[in-house]
């Protein structure tokens, strides 16, 4: 759990191909990207965290050709083989930095004018908002959700990216760019078409992915224009499905499906024969 949680801190801050490649950031490092310019106290570290700066030099002078990652997974497992009495000191040097935190953060609020509180809290509702953010494009990725239709200009540069001139990423990008505006009108058609048909594509992958959000319940993920149209659909489904259900049932039991109607008109022909 803490190994899987620092590794998703480390690509959070450098992207998970970057962090494969790094054989000499540290974690000191990484925490001290995330201390602010003003004087607010850090946040303490975990039992766990110390644990990982003491052992992440011996760990990385052992295996010299690991990633970071797999050297997180290696600590993280020796974390969790470790016995209740080794972790104590570090559960006890956490606890005491958790209690020096909490004196100095009263200190700190204690201080700041109005104007910086109203600064602080509008800097944490934008970390909480980012937070969301993330949290509901990696649940739309694990339920599926189609990818997106791709513009022509896309379209060119993934499939002349790997030829194209430029030693980085943002050179060849602007260099294909130039040669996109370069194309003339017939050149780009094609591009303009497999454009289109990836709209297509889209749209009805779309149909589908929020037809069955519809059926798990997951409402909130349809698109407003398709809302209200997809839930009728679906009832209409369950209405035709109970009734064919119904008519199976009464078949299979002898007994005769008969309709309102036919009962009414029964109704009536007792009453004037009585």
């Amino acid at each position: 759990m803490a190994g899987a949680l620092l590794a998703r801190l480390l690509s959070s801050v450098s992207g998970p191909r970057s962090v494969l490649r790094c054989s000499t950031c540290t974690v000191e490092k990484w925490f001290s990207k995330q201390t602010n310019s003003d004087n607010r106290p850090k946040h303490p570290l975990t039992a766990y965290f110390r644990f990982y700066l003491e052992k992440q030099s011996m760990f990385r002078k052992q295996n010299p050709d690991l990633s970071v990652l797999d050297i997180t997974k290696q600590i993280a497992h020796a974390w969790r083989e470790l016995p209740a009495s080794d972790k104590q000191p570090y559960e006890a040097a956490a606890k005491i930095d958790r209690q020096d935190y909490k004196e100095q953060i009263a200190k700190y609020k204690a201080q700041l004018t109005p104007a910086q509180e109203l600064a602080l809290k509008e800097e944490k509702r934008r970390k909480m908002e980012k937070r969301r953010a993330t949290r509901k494009k990696r649940q739309l990725t694990v339920l599926g959700k189609p990818k997106r239709p791709r513009i022509a200009f896309n379209i060119f540069m993934s499939e002349h990216f790997q030829e194209a001139k430029g030693i980085s990423v943002q050179g060849k990008m602007k260099n294909l760019f130039d040669e996109w505006q370069k194309l003339n009108s017939s050149q780009k058609q094609t591009y303009l078409q497999l454009a289109e048909d990836d709209k297509i594509r889209y749209e009805n992958e779309m149909k589908s992915w929020e037809e069955h959000m519809a059926e798990i319940g997951r409402v909130d993920l349809i698109r407003y224009k398709n809302k209200s149209k997809i839930l009728k659909g679906n009832k209409a489904k369950e209405k035709a499905s109970s009734k064919k259900r119904l008519t199976t049932s009464n078949k299979s039991s002898g007994s005769k499906v008969v309709s309102p109607a036919t009962n009414e008109k029964k109704v009536k022909a007792k009453q004037s024969e009585e």
